[in-house]
Parts: structure tokens; sequence; C-alpha cells
């Protein structure tokens, strides 16, 4: 969890012209919905933050009636659900390749689930027995993002081509890491606005897996919808925080530096790829909820009415540290969180956030197993996740109402480009 908020959506592409020349007796399919939904507007997804939650984009939000016709594009520089909008629904799944499958395996399974991404996010249905969940939607933002793990290069015979920034990450005072959750040869990641178009993506990437891959762990999340407020706004997490105000943002001159790999970075397969620091992260809400809103404010260091500092301003004014109150302490407390995942605090250290909320059900003594899918991006987690984690683990006032407990770190490749799949430099390199 940290302070700071995701960049806007990409801008939503016109439904293709062709599909609203469809015969009045057609049936209707996806890709005619995505036509005539494109009369009513186009939605404008809303930017996601840090800790699941939103920058504030300047336009006006779309009615949810037109949430079907957004679509992001599968191939592209870096692969799609990086930068863009967080997203109304998200699905997390992590396979292990199967015993005796290897590289060549794993070449013809990236290739097929590339093709079935592209498929999907383009709002037409999956090459081979279709489940027909999603028959009537339109694409809803959807993005689908392939990553692997540190153990997918000693299964495949690529152990020379595994990056050094892929090493384990190190244990944490927070941790109750369960390792049946944690890691995996291969990640994927699905994230739609519609419900039904996530779960559809997410059986057609288990169906393609075959005989190839088996899953390891399957996680489910959610955030606000696109259109749920009277404006686009920062979002709140599940501990009622409005969060994600100082994500690093794309308009900003070092932001490719920080999140991506540079072009003469290493290994060269890697080329504008990113690391991924994946955690299940469990909020003990009960404990939460019996603080004072002061006191929640004091752990956080921002007000919990308008995201702003407690040193004063609005959501984006620039955090006073050095300010106090009549007594001389300091108004924003030396433990709270946002003073302590601050990039200025850490020597620079940004992450872009771009995670879901979960709610997996109440256990017997009634409460709740709720929390935060923390997903991050950084162009080294070594400069990015790990020294934030490590001063976090030294006194952050949040760590008495959280607990890790599971975590990866994956390595995603930069986007394919047409007539390429994700990886093809690495498995065919």
């Amino acid at each position: 969890m940290a302070d700071q908020s995701l960049p806007k959506a990409r801008t939503p592409r016109p439904a293709p012209a062709e599909a609203e020349a469809a015969p009045a007796d057609a049936g209707i399919s996806r890709r005619r919905l995505l036509g005539t939904a494109g009369a009513t507007g186009l939605v404008l997804g809303t930017a996601g933050t840090a800790v699941g939650y939103a920058a504030a984009p300047t336009e006006a939000a779309a009615p949810l009636t037109s949430l079907g016709t957004d679509r992001a594009m599968f191939h592209g520089k870096h692969q799609p659900g990086i930068t863009d909008g967080l997203q109304a629904r998200g699905h997390l799944i992590a396979f292990d390749l199967a015993a005796g499958a290897g590289r060549k395996e794993a070449a013809a399974l990236l290739r097929r689930w590339s093709e079935t991404a592209r498929r999907l996010m383009a709002g037409e249905p999956s090459a081979h027995d279709d489940t027909d969940v999603a028959r009537d939607a339109g694409p809803s933002s959807l993005t689908i993002t392939f990553g692997f793990g540190h153990s997918f290069f000693g299964r495949t015979g690529l152990e020379k081509q595994r990056p050094t920034a892929l090493d384990p990450l190190p244990e944490f005072s927070s941790d109750h890491l369960d390792k049946n959750r944690s890691n995996g040869d291969l990640w994927v990641q699905i994230g739609a606005n519609d419900a039904l178009v996530a779960f559809h993506a997410l059986r057609a990437i288990q169906k393609d897996a075959g005989s190839a891959a088996r899953v390891r762990w399957q996680m489910n999340g959610f955030n606000r919808s696109p259109g749920a407020t009277a404006h686009p706004m920062t979002a709140r997490n599940l501990m009622g925080q409005i969060d994600g105000t100082r994500n690093p943002k794309p308009s900003e001159p070092d932001f490719d530096q920080r999140i991506f790999v540079p072009e003469k970075g290493e290994p060269v397969w890697m080329t504008n790829g990113s690391y991924a620091v994946v955690r299940r992260i469990r909020m003990l809400l009960d404990d939460w909820e019996k603080l004072s809103v002061k006191a929640q404010e004091d752990v956080i260091g921002r007000r919990k009415s308008d995201g702003a500092a407690l040193s004063g301003g609005t959501e984006t004014t620039a955090m006073d540290l050095e300010k106090t109150d009549s007594q001389g302490n300091l108004v924003v407390p030396i433990n709270a969180h946002a003073r302590i995942t601050r990039p200025d605090q850490n020597g620079g250290a940004a992450m872009l956030r771009r995670p879901f909320s979960f709610h997996d059900g109440i256990d017997p003594d009634g409460v709740p197993d709720a929390g935060l899918l923390f997903i991050c991006w950084q162009a080294d987690p070594l400069r990015g996740f790990v020294p934030v984690q490590r001063k976090l683990d030294r006194g952050d006032a949040l760590s008495q109402f959280i607990r890790h407990e599971s975590s990866g770190l994956f390595a995603v490749p930069g986007g394919a480009a047409e007539g390429e799949y994700v990886g093809q430099k690495l498995l065919e390199g």
C-alpha cells in the first residue's frame, strides 16, 4: 500500500464502422454490439492508484451504459494492463509448467495465450471452443498481461537469460506468506470493466493452458466502476481512505526510466518490459474500524474526507513534513504511512501501483477476509519495492492493521508487435 496515484486510462477507440452495416436480421454479436454502443458515447475509464485508487483525470465520466465500448490494444511497445486506468474487475492467476513441459511447450502456450488475448481484447470470441459468456458484451477495457517467475527459467533451460532483478525478494517482518499462494512459473493479470468479460478471459486462459501448465493459485479483485461517482476522482480503499495521490505519472520526464526496462538494459529480451511485485495484503478491518477518524488519519497522514495531507491544503498540495502544532508536535506523525512511502524519503524509489481490492468471505469468527491485491510496477524491484518495504518494516503505523499473506515477483516482457507473441524474444532468441 502506498500514497500514489495512477495515470488516466487511454482514450477509447471507436467501434469498427463495418459493424454498423450488419444486416438487420443478423444475430447480435460482440462486434455488432460494439458498433451500436459506440453511438451513445465512449467510456472514459477512471484512473487507478497505488493502493487501488484513481488519480483525478479532467474528462467527465461517461454513463455506465457505454462501458462496453472502451478498448485497450494488445499490440504495442508495452504490454497492456500496466499504465491503463484501473478496471472494475480483476483476476490474477499463476501457473506452473507441467512435468516434462519445457521451452518448446512454453513457447506454444505463450503463442496461444497471445492470440486469445488479442482476440478477446478486440471484443471477438476466442478462436476455439468459446464459452459465449461474453457474447453480448464489448471489450469493456479488457487487458491481459503475461509474466515469468523465477522458477520459469530453470524449467525451460533458460537460466542464463534470467534477469538478476528477478532474484527472490527478501523476507519482511510483516510477512505471513502462504507458499502455495505465492510465486509461480507463469503469471497472468486480467482486468475489465465488466465482470463477465473478465471471467470469460480467465476461463479462456485456463483452457488454453491445456496439458502444458496447471494452475498454482488464482485470486479475484475489484475496484470502483468508472462512472460510479459524480466525477472522476481518486478512489478509496477498503479502509475508507482516499489513496493514490502520489503515483508516478506518464507525463513526468523520468516515468519510463522508473517503470520500464530501457533499450540498453539487461537482459535484452526485457526491453520495454517491467517487473511486477504481487502481494495479497489482508486488512484487519475490525481493528481498523475501532479507531476514531482522527486516529485513522494519524496512521495514514492524510485527511479521510478528501485525501489532503494533515499539514493542510488540498489532496495534491505538497506535504509539509516539518509543520508542527501549537504544542510542537509534528502535524504529520513521524510513523505515518504517507510520510514513510514518499519517494523523497526513500532515495527517489518509486513504483506504479495498480492493484485490486478483494473480499473472499467472512471466517467463522465473523472476521472479513478482505484487503488488497497489491500490484506494483518498476524497472527494478531492488530500486523500487524493496527499499520502500524495508522502511515500512521499520516503523509504519499502518503495519499493525495489515498482513502480507502471499507474494510473487514476475518479469513482464515488453509488448508484442504485430505477428509476434509475448515473450517471443526470450523463447526463440
